[in-house]
């Protein structure tokens, strides 16, 4: 079971983008990278295509895992993540507040 799944609301520690938080879109296992919504945004430049028009195209680019920490239900600050069993399934859990992280 990972730590940061798509879907969980995430705060940045390190980068351009410190103490923002955001949406994860997509988690790279193999990488060690996510895509979140808002964060590390770059320009890419675009030729025109028929389908596609050109310029300047702003997208996020994957920031690594180790530069990302799920925030607290409780209070949105950043948090580890621990396991526990409950009943016959394993949950994970905010070190900080003791709450269940959904998803």
């Amino acid at each position: 079971m990972q730590k940061i799944r798509k879907g969980d609301k995430v705060v940045v520690l390190a980068g351009k983008d410190k103490g923002r938080t955001g949406e994860v879109l997509r988690v790279m296992p193999k990488e060690d990278r996510a895509l979140v919504r808002g964060i590390n945004i770059v320009v890419r430049h675009q030729r025109q295509t028929q389908s596609q028009e050109g310029g300047l195209i702003r997208k996020e680019a994957p920031i690594h895992l180790s530069n990302l920490a799920v925030a607290d239900p409780k209070d949105g600050k950043p948090t580890r993540v621990g396991f526990k069993v409950e009943g016959d399934k394993k949950v994970r859990v905010a070190k900080r507040s003791g709450e269940t992280i959904n998803g």
